[in-house]
């Protein structure tokens, strides 16, 4: 895809706080007329730059008000390692988000629960799964003062 122009970035702004809106109100707010606003919401759709919509769910709504974030350390790493830790984080429900990241542990991890006999569910699970031992420290949110979803779109 071509770079990214003023007039996507502003639409990208706006599907990022409102992807419910309608292409006639998107074209509006961004002062184009409604079918050329659709066809670059389509190419951005195509280009992979829009990779979907979601709605956003009240995890409390659903009982699980418990967010912990896990570092996984693990013993020996190669890439065979790495690609079976990864398939089995792939397949926890639990886990929101993995990330393999450098410094002083191999794995950061995001899980909603409903508790702490969850999370200990969990985390005896996951480490019990993992193809070599590792070492886990975990922090339990106690109040979340930011979250967001929407990526800045200014350069």
């Amino acid at each position: 895809m071509t770079e990214l122009d003023r007039m996507d970035r502003k639409i990208l702004d706006i599907l990022q706080r409102d992807g419910r809106i309608s292409m006639t109100d998107l074209a509006q707010q961004i002062g184009l007329s409604t079918s050329p606003c659709s066809e670059r919401v389509k190419r951005m759709e195509r280009a992979g730059v829009i990779t979907g919509y979601h709605a956003r769910v009240s995890p409390q709504a659903l009982g699980k008000s418990l967010l912990v974030f896990v570092e996984i350390t693990l013993s020996s790493k190669s890439a065979e390692v790495f690609d079976k830790v990864r398939e089995e984080l792939l397949h926890v429900p639990d886990v929101q988000e993995c990330h393999l990241v450098s410094g002083s542990f191999d794995y950061l991890v995001k899980a909603r629960l409903g508790g702490m006999d969850e999370y200990r569910s969990l985390l005896g699970d996951v480490l019990k799964k993992l193809p070599v031992t590792a070492q886990s420290h975990s922090y339990v949110v106690m109040e979340e003062v930011k979250e967001s979803l929407a990526v800045r779109t200014d350069r």
